[in-house]
């Protein structure tokens, strides 16, 4: 069994491992790569392989820097099939759709500021996005299936998102020799409301691992929850509005979820809360098409008439002109929007309208990558600059990375001792190299794992 690294290795996305086994290539993801605008037009433009020499790709779960380079795959010649859990297609057909349009005004907008220079073309179209749906094919949790003869597929709850899953890949030679590999796909955290906790009954032979925080713990979820209840309150009680910059698969449902709890409660005042993305609505009309994915305690709350996806208060904001109109309210309001990292979508015009209003403050629930909007709000520079124009931050900027749906360094140490103590090899991808190193010296001096840091285009064989 060989892997090569095309994605995610020495950094966060584009996440594409291309295992050869069994006289199979089978991609493991296959993501678009986010950061710098032109490095990232280049890598996702030239992945490093020929999608028409894939025979499958088995997709960990829906997000963007996992998924989104499916479309351009199948149009450039992948005819295999796509395998994934129910949730994970569900959410991967609007998010597949939804990036689509962001590529096609991307273009657009680049080739009216190029002159007389050719235009270029989108890196894929809705009509491919549609296409590439066709190829898509379901697989329950738990339940190996054979992919091809002597290649079975097992998926292992991840607790990332909803429908993410660990990846179990088994290739049984014709002499009998069975050899496993476990990509452990982003991992979530125990005991986080919605989701069931990831799965630790893998012990495969080859462990390709996130690290995302390999060197950094999260506060604990009880803290994050008491920050956010706090933000909520001063924020109204000064008459400002929380912005809130989240994706909408994951991030926006479990803020949802700790809302209606807290109003349930009296712990914060009755204040109009507003998801102002179309995606995200339909990410949560998903969420509650899928209760297999719920852990028991969300389960518990929905069968007693609570869902955390239906409130008093709660509005989800599809057209343009709503979304406008939020502008204009002189009231205290909560706004949740997308996109997570702030660098496409309506969050960049609330930002634009929030930012120099001391009673404000932008609320950062998440993972900001380098180079973002985002990362910058995070590191709370006092300018940025928003549609070209250059902001002073006069609202404040409070960040909670407790709800963060990665485990952190302690938990992908505890990850690695469970499933990973019997592994020939272990490899960490999914993180900035500071992380991922900080991840490796912990592994190896309090786990006794041994472990590499995946290269890009590096082939390791086990």
């Amino acid at each position: 069994m060989k892997v090569t690294f095309h994605g995610a290795a020495g950094s966060v996305t584009g996440s594409s491992h291309l295992v050869e086994a069994c006289g199979r290539r089978i991609l493991l993801d296959c993501g678009l790569y986010q950061g710098k605008r032109v490095e990232s037009e280049e890598r996702n433009r030239n992945p490093g392989f020929d999608p028409s020499g894939i025979d499958a790709i088995v997709l960990s779960h829906a997000h963007i820097d996992h998924a989104g380079r499916i479309p351009a795959a199948v149009a450039g010649g992948f005819a295999g099939t796509i395998h994934c859990t129910s949730a994970t297609r569900d959410l991967a057909s609007m998010l597949l759709a939804d990036s689509a349009h962001i590529q096609m005004a991307d273009a657009d907008y680049v080739n009216r500021h190029r002159g007389d220079d050719p235009p270029i073309e989108p890196l894929y179209t809705p009509e491919d996005a549609s296409a590439s749906m066709r190829h898509f094919s379901t697989v329950p949790y738990d339940r190996p299936v054979e992919l091809f003869p002597g290649i079975s597929v097992r998926f292992l709850e991840a607790g990332h998102i909803l429908g993410s899953a660990q990846i179990e890949l088994a290739c049984t030679e014709p002499g009998g020799r069975r050899t496993t590999l476990l990509f452990s796909g982003d991992l979530g955290r125990p005991s986080t409301p919605i989701l069931r906790d990831p799965d630790l009954s893998s012990r495969p032979d080859l462990l390709l691992m996130e690290s995302t925080y390999g060197g950094r713990n999260h506060g604990t979820q009880e803290e994050a929850v008491s920050t956010l209840r706090q933000v909520i309150s001063s924020t109204v009680s000064r008459g400002g509005r929380v912005i809130v910059p989240a994706f909408s698969v994951g991030r926006t449902q479990d803020i949802l979820y700790h809302i209606r709890v807290f109003l349930d409660r009296g712990e914060i005042p009755r204040v109009p809360v507003f998801v102002d993305s179309p995606l995200s609505y339909d990410a949560t009309e998903v969420y509650r098409l899928h209760p297999e994915c719920f852990d028991s305690e969300t389960l518990q709350m929905i069968h007693s008439g609570h869902s955390p996806f239906v409130f008093k208060g709660l509005h989800f904001v599809q057209s343009v002109a709503g979304s406008k109109a939020l502008n204009t309210i002189r009231e205290p309001l909560v706004v949740i929007s997308a996109s997570g990292m702030c660098e496409h979508g309506r969050i960049r015009h609330h930002l634009r309208h929030a930012l120099g209003n001391p009673a404000n403050t932008i609320l950062i629930v998440g993972f900001m990558a380098g180079n973002t909007l985002g990362r910058r709000l995070a590191e709370k520079e006092t300018k940025v600059r928003i549609f070209g124009e250059t902001i002073e931050r006069k609202a404040e900027v409070s960040v909670i990375d407790g709800f963060s749906a990665h485990a952190d360094s302690d938990g992908l140490v505890g990850y690695a001792r469970a499933v990973g103590s019997k592994a020939a090899r272990t490899v960490l991808v999914h993180g900035e190299q500071e992380q991922s190193a900080a991840l490796q010296k912990r592994l190896r001096g309090e786990a006794g794992v041994e472990c590499t840091i995946a290269a890009p285009g590096e082939t390791v064989e086990v």
